[in-house]
């Protein structure tokens, strides 16, 4: 484990720990996290505790040309359910994502701290969010960050059924309208490996990244 001062710099993933723990402290500053990002690495912690910063080998990830959309998902999507948007409630998708109840789960990682510092990316156009609405009412949504032809995931939330799989794909549909060619989803999740996320190697991870982000 690396300690992290005022550089922004990181050492290399390559000495990330079995677990994926690469480094511990610095902050959560625009430049710092997109300096993350780039090399592959991202913030996950509890509120109260040091920032650390994590670059897990294998990675899960989805390739948008390999979604996965089931029968029943599809009558969903056609049905005319839920409205879908971009961008236009990243602060709510975000306060949503923090506290929505989950399954298995005490409590969230998103601290007031990961709230201001991504918004702050949303304002500088690095962080967007993608909503489902019902009857007017937001009842599904995630956010994350695009750099390049990649978009990096941080959370989603569904307050409704089918709401986060609805929003997923919808979005995963735009991404590639755009030419994104990965999606990086981190930690392995039953979620989205029924929507086609696999796991790939570190070193793939970010060759992919080299060859995307330019």
């Amino acid at each position: 484990m690396h300690l992290l001062y005022h550089s922004t710099n990181f050492p290399s993933v390559e000495l990330a720990g079995k677990d994926g723990l690469l480094a511990i402290g610095g902050d959560l500053s625009t430049d710092r996290l997109l300096s993350a990002y780039r090399n592959g690495i991202f913030p996950w912690y509890n509120e109260g505790e040091p920032i650390l910063w994590w670059s897990p080998d294998p990675r899960f990830v989805l390739f948008p040309d390999k979604i996965k959309v089931s029968k029943s998902m599809q009558t969903v999507l056609n049905n005319g359910k839920f409205r879908f948007t971009i961008n236009r409630a990243f602060r709510e998708v975000i306060q949503s994502c923090k506290t929505v109840t989950r399954k298995n789960q005490d409590g969230t990682w998103i601290s007031p701290a990961i709230q201001d510092a991504y918004v702050s990316l949303h304002e500088l156009g690095y962080a967007h969010s993608a909503e489902a609405w019902l009857d007017g009412k937001l009842v599904g949504g995630l956010y994350g960050v695009r750099l390049g032809k990649v978009f990096f995931g941080e959370s989603m939330f569904s307050k409704e059924s089918n709401a986060s799989k609805f929003v997923f794909i919808k979005y995963v549909e735009q991404l590639k309208k755009d030419n994104v060619g990965l999606i990086d989803c981190q930690v392995y999740t039953k979620h989205l490996e029924t929507l086609g996320a696999e796991m790939i190697t570190r070193k793939n991870f970010i060759a992919l990244l080299d060859e995307l982000m330019l």
